[in-house]
């Protein structure tokens, strides 16, 4: 077992029924998943969608979606990626390898009782799923990815002083220690000026829920070991990781991203032969499924349709 914290739940050790945020029939649990514990919130039946959230997010990113979605005639399932809120949260960078990342999302899908998953991914949310389509193709119907870049077209964009003036956090959070300091510091202003381009503007109240799901013991550290464990990976392994895509895809852009260029949306066509369209709204932010959350779930239900059909 990866030495992990907050496996029980918040930081008081008691599980905390976070589902009961949003109200209606929900359903929330843990899977236990390899050496870890994924909390997550369930809800609706049918074909299984799963939302993975970016940072620094949690499952409740996704609150504008897993309603509606249900009612189309999905089940939703959103859960924590491993490092954040009240999944375990492991202290080593290594344990945010990306191929740990897809086998949690494999683990997660079989423990749900499926053999393949419709995935939606915001931000590392959509990096995980970018992943998971290239190396464990078995598990995936199709994909949708918001506000991601495909692993070679962010490779490319990090190569222009454009893009790396954007990225520059990427390599300060690459730091030991310092960006645990700066984050907490100002009760999490750091975390919260990563969201202050969203329109509408987050209420306090959901400011509130992110402040508590950063708050739990080791969070800030496993959030940011994903940019750690990035920028440590060497980029022949990254590159050698690079799979044509050809499960049906997906991908929705905001336009007036801050953090990701306009020219990362469209993947290679050898990278992605299944892609079926970048769909851009153009008045949207880093934050699209908050910024314009009918017409994302809108997209989502209809890309997902055909397997309701099936």
């Amino acid at each position: 077992m990866n030495t992990s914290e907050g496996r029980a739940g918040g930081a008081s050790g008691k599980p905390d029924r976070q589902a009961a945020w949003l109200g209606g029939d929900l359903r929330e649990g843990y899977a236990e998943v390899g050496d870890v514990r994924l909390h997550y919130v369930e809800a609706g039946e049918g074909p299984l969608i799963v939302l993975l959230h970016g940072f620094p997010e949690f499952w409740y990113g996704w609150r504008k979606q897993i309603a509606p979605l249900a009612a189309a005639g999905f089940r939703v399932v959103a859960p924590d990626l491993r490092g954040y809120n009240l999944s375990s949260r492991p202290k080593e960078v290594d344990a945010y390898d990306t191929d740990r990342l897809t086998a949690d999302l494999g683990g997660l899908i079989r423990e749900r009782g499926a053999e393949q998953a419709l995935l939606a991914g915001h931000d590392w949310g959509g990096t995980v799923a970018w992943a998971t389509a290239m190396s464990h193709p078995e598990v995936v119907d199709r994909v949708a990815v918001l506000n991601a870049a495909h692993p070679r077209k962010l490779s490319q964009g990090l190569h222009h002083p454009g893009q790396l003036r954007k990225s520059w956090y990427f390599f300060m959070f690459a730091l030991p220690d310092l960006p645990e300091t700066i984050v907490h510091a100002n009760n999490w202003h750091f975390f919260r000026h990563f969201l202050q381009d969203a329109n509408p503007a987050y209420t306090a109240e959901e400011i509130d829920r992110y402040v508590q799901a950063w708050s739990q013991p080791g969070a800030a550290t496993g959030m940011i070991n994903y940019y750690r464990s990035s920028v440590r990976t060497p980029p022949k392994k990254a590159e050698a990781a690079i799979r044509p895509i050809k499960a049906p895809t997906l991908v929705i852009w905001g336009d007036k991203d801050r953090y990701l260029g306009q020219e990362l949306a469209e993947p290679e066509a050898e990278d992605v032969p299944g892609l079926d369209r970048v769909e851009r709204l153009p008045d949207a932010s880093h934050w699209v499924h908050h910024d314009e959350a009918e017409q994302v779930t809108r997209l989502l239900a209809d890309f997902f349709a055909p397997a309701r059909r099936t």
